[in-house]
């Protein structure tokens, strides 16, 4: 169905092909899915089949790509459009209409099906979808993952023979992640509906594919073979296959499922061994300050005194009591209160739509409470000019372009010292660590979903604000970003620094946070130790968990560890 013929592609002014030597086929009723580091080039390869490269991007395409038999080379993207479905990292720029009903609608309106068949596949569409609630909501008002959604449905309609998916799932929550998956498998194997698909939570997805091709690094030859054959070899794999390696393992187990079966020797392995609990919270101590004494017995008791004394806990850099929000016909959050705290990492999760964004768009003053209080640092964030809140706070939201506006990764670094007042250099040596191998001179709409937004990052904490808030910090980053990503979070915790992140990433709040805040349709209902909390859920318990149960393992760290 889908055929590469020895492709390469080079961007005007790149020296060297984005991509080359790609030469693989995937058959008729089949799902394929493409894997490598960030930036080597998966959105360049899915953008050959749907004809967006080189039509749209620019660039020179050399070899063939043949969807259903047509040359991309000579059928431009419209031509195209009644095989191929494509939705890409970013929703927002596929949506044309204004309501998620017309939206479903708009691409059998351009192909000119009637209007009785029109009306029963957006039925069929919002019931896979689990979007029916949502169908006269404006776009706009939608979550993220509620977008992403909306945006696969809108190309599930026109029911094409081949669906190009970059990042799928990266926006949804762990279930809706699963139910979107299954309406894939389902198109798949009942359908033979084609789907070439990009994205870098394995764990959610290696176990549907029929094979997996692998873009090793910048420009190198793919390897493909059956996902079993592929993981052994690559450089990114999920937690249950590393797991599967450090266990030894043969073949690597793909599902919790599998890795259960084999996982009694390891089990045995680590029992009487410390089971991992809850990340202390580092608390910032005053040092007291002794007064001058009159002599050296005077002077002894009083060190005495002052190693006894109990220390003043430092004040919350931020502080949520009895908070509402109400926007438009919504109500986004009621009745919740939050602390945190210097040294504190506080992973927000929750479904699609549960009011994670609000609360940090409120955090960071974007969004006025309509009952309640909100102080951080002391100050009301919706009454402090800008310039002095980016003192206190700071926000990476989901999408990292509304803070990328230069031309060069240069210049955004240069801008984001300056507003900061920092040292010349902070934000380009924060880059360097986030992404090695970014040049200077590349323009940040040239960086791949994942490279912008660990870019929009390094711009956010040059100012180093003492509560950092991020909006799905993992989205497009691969297992290597997200280590690198983890360790420069760890660091500015142990400095005192406070973050909060709203995630739908179970591997990274396993990893990082101290405390998980669980919200369902704009209330807190769990609030407690990462442990305690997700080991619990049987959707937000990472792999190692659900595969080591019932002792209470998070991640392969903690049990590499353990087995030292």
């Amino acid at each position: 169905m889908i055929r590469f013929e020895d492709v390469s592609v080079t961007y005007d002014g790149a020296a060297e092909p984005a991509v080359r030597g790609v030469d693989f086929e995937v058959p008729e009723g089949e799902l394929v899915l493409l894997v490598g580091p960030s930036g080597v080039g998966k959105s360049t390869v899915l953008g050959a089949v749907s004809g967006l490269v080189p039509h749209f991007t620019g660039g020179t395409l050399r070899g063939r790509v043949t969807v259903a038999g047509r040359d991309t080379r000579t059928h431009k993207p419209r031509e195209l459009a009644d095989v191929v479905g494509t939705v890409g990292q970013d929703p927002l720029s596929h949506f044309v209409t204004d309501t998620v009903e017309d939206e479903l609608a708009y691409g059998m309106e351009s192909l000119g099906l009637v209007p009785d068949v029109m009306r029963r596949r957006v039925e069929e569409t919002l019931d896979l979808l689990g979007l029916a609630d949502l169908r006269d909501r404006p776009i706009a008002t939608l979550s993220g993952g509620q977008q992403q959604r909306v945006a696969i449905g809108s190309v599930l309609t026109p029911h094409p023979r081949v669906l190009v998916l970059d990042e799928p799932t990266s926006a949804l929550d762990p279930a809706a992640a699963e139910e979107v998956l299954a309406v894939l498998q389902r198109l798949v194997h009942d359908l033979g509906t084609t789907v070439l698909m990009a994205e870098h939570r394995l764990e959610r997805v290696v176990q549907y594919a029929d094979q997996v091709a692998l873009l090793p690094g910048p420009g190198a030859t793919p390897v493909l073979g059956t996902p079993a054959e592929v993981m052994a070899v690559s450089p990114v794999y999920p937690p249950v296959v590393d797991l599967g390696r450090l266990a030894g393992w043969a073949p690597l187990p793909l599902t919790v499922r599998d890795a259960r079966r084999r996982a009694s020797g390891l089990r045995e392995q680590l029992t009487g061994r410390d089971e991992p609990t809850p990340t202390a919270v580092p608390t910032p101590v005053r040092a007291p300050v002794p007064r001058p004494a009159a002599s050296s017995r005077w002077r002894l008791r009083k060190k005495r005194e002052v190693a006894t004394a109990p220390t003043t806990p430092p004040p919350p850099v931020a502080e949520v009591r009895s908070l509402a929000v109400r926007r438009a016909r919504v109500q986004a959050l009621r009745h919740v209160d939050l602390t945190v705290t210097p040294g504190e990492t506080i992973a927000l999760m929750g479904r699609n739509g549960a009011g994670k964004s609000t609360l940090l768009n409120t955090l960071v003053g974007l969004v006025e409470p309509t009952t309640g209080t909100v102080r951080v640092g002391g100050a009301d964030p919706h009454r402090t000019p800008p310039r002095d809140l980016v003192r206190h706070v700071g926000l990476v939201p989901q999408e990292p372009r509304d803070l990328l506006y230069a031309d060069t990764v240069a210049a955004e670094c240069v801008a984001a010292d300056r507003d900061a007042e920092a040292t010349p250099g902070t934000c380009r040596a924060l880059v360097s660590g986030l992404l090695p191998g970014v040049t200077d001179d590349i323009h940040p709409r040239d960086l791949s979903e994942g490279q912008r937004l660990a870019l929009a990052l390094a711009v956010i904490l040059t100012a180093r604000p003492p509560l950092l808030l991020l909006d799905e910090p993992t989205r497009g980053l691969d297992y290597a970003a997200k280590a690198r990503l983890v360790g420069v979070l760890r660091g500015l915790a142990a400095e005192g620094h406070a973050i909060v992140l709203a995630t739908h990433d179970v591997e990274l709040a396993a990893e990082l946070a101290h405390r998980v805040v669980l919200l369902a349709d704009g209330e807190v209902i769990a609030d407690g130790p990462t442990a305690e909390v997700v080991v619990s859920s049987p959707s937000y318990a990472p792999q190692v968990t659900k595969i080591l149960a019932p002792q209470r393992w998070l991640t392969v760290t903690q049990v590499r560890q353990a087995l030292r």
